[in-house]
């Protein structure tokens, strides 16, 4: 299982791992990106490289 968080004062809501993630982990939440389905994560860390604000840390729980 993997972890999946958000830094929400880095994120600026630019939807780049919401297009870019294979499982569809993420939506945009009040103008933020939220893993709303993190039990289907991959754990490919895809979203991590994609974003320009190096918000989004995936990690092994």
């Amino acid at each position: 299982m993997w972890q999946v968080d958000v830094d929400k004062e880095k994120c600026t809501g630019c939807e780049e791992c919401v297009g870019s993630c294979p499982a569809s982990v993420f939506e945009i939440v009040d103008g933020k990106s939220e893993p709303t389905a993190m039990d289907e994560c991959l754990g490919c860390e895809t979203c991590v490289e994609v974003c320009p604000e190096e918000a989004i840390t995936v990690t092994e729980s």
